[in-house]
Order: C-alpha cells, then structure tokens, then sequence
C-alpha cells in the first residue's frame, strides 16, 4: 500500500469516527426528484470538519446518478471530499432504525464523488456527505440528483415483438421477390 493511499484512507476513517463531534452538520430536505429535471444541492461549511444530509425521494421506475464537486476559493474556502452515500430511508427520517446504506463512495478524489444506480423502488432517500475544510472561512461544495426513466419490462417485450413482426415481413418479401 502506497502512502498516498492509505494517507486518504486515514482521513476519510478519521472523518468518519469524528463524524459525531463535528461541528457543521445540517440535514436539507431537497424534495421530489423529477425525470429529466437535475435536482441540485450545495453546502456551506464554516468549521473544520462536515457532515450534511440531502432528504428527497424518487419517482417510480427511475434510474438515478449522484455527484458532489468541491470548489476552492483559496485561502478563504477549501473543502476535501471524504465520504458521499446513498442511503434509503423507507419513514423518511434520517437515522431511524430502517435506514439502509445502498453505495458509498469514499476520498477516491477528494474534489469530486459520483454514485449510479439502475432502478431503484420509488420513496424516500437521503444522501449524506461529509469532509474537511482548511480554508481561512470554510469549505463549499455543490452536487446535483440526475434521475432517468427505465422502460417497464412490457415496453421491452413490445419492442421485441415489433422487432419479430418486421423480421416476419422482410422474410416473406424476400421470398416472393425471389419467386
């Protein structure tokens, strides 16, 4: 294991167990994401360390992105990325006993984080991120909810026989030009 690598890992376990003392922690309800429609979110955080969460809820038969980007304004704001995640909150509540952790993804770069999935079942989530900032101020960050239709199992079916009905077609042509 190179240093830089466990280097990152040690700031993101360090952030993680000081997570509870921290002294920035908001919780932002985001509301309801549409398909097609970008769902921003950002963060302001004026002490050392963050830990925000970002409530909304998904619409049904949805296929969503997540992503978060720090931005310096030095020396005044400088943030570094530690841990972003998608959880599923069933009550919509934050850290109730339902909540479950879907994907995380951890300081890999500490200036951008992106989570995907495929369809996820409609209702509440949160997303929670957290950091440091060593900025003279703070630290900034801004992410965005990205949220795409996924075709229904019968929209494939119909696109399939539709497909075997032009087939069919194009087979009988050739045969009677070939006649």
């Amino acid at each position: 294991m190179n240093i830089r690598s466990f280097a990152r890992k040690a700031i993101a376990l360090s952030l993680l167990s000081g997570a509870a003392l921290t002294a920035n922690a908001t919780n932002t309800d985001l509301g309801a994401a549409t398909v097609g429609v970008p769902l921003a979110f950002n963060g302001t955080a004026l002490s050392a360390t963050f830990d925000d969460t970002f409530t909304f809820s998904l619409p049904v038969n949805s296929g969503s992105g997540y992503s978060v980007i720090a931005f310096d304004v030095k020396p005044y704001f400088v943030t570094q990325l530690a841990t972003f995640a998608l959880v599923s909150s069933p009550d919509g509540i934050v850290g109730s006993g339902d909540d479950v952790l879907l994907g995380a993804s951890v300081a890999g770069d500490i200036k951008k984080l992106n989570l995907s999935f495929g369809t996820l079942a409609a209702g509440n989530y949160y997303l929670y991120v957290a950091g440091i900032t060593s900025g003279t101020i703070g630290g900034l960050y801004n992410g965005a909810i990205s949220v795409t239709a996924v075709p229904e199992p019968e929209s494939y079916a119909l696109f399939l026989a539709g497909l075997g009905i032009m087939g069919a077609i194009a087979r009988r042509r050739s045969k009677a030009n070939a006649a």
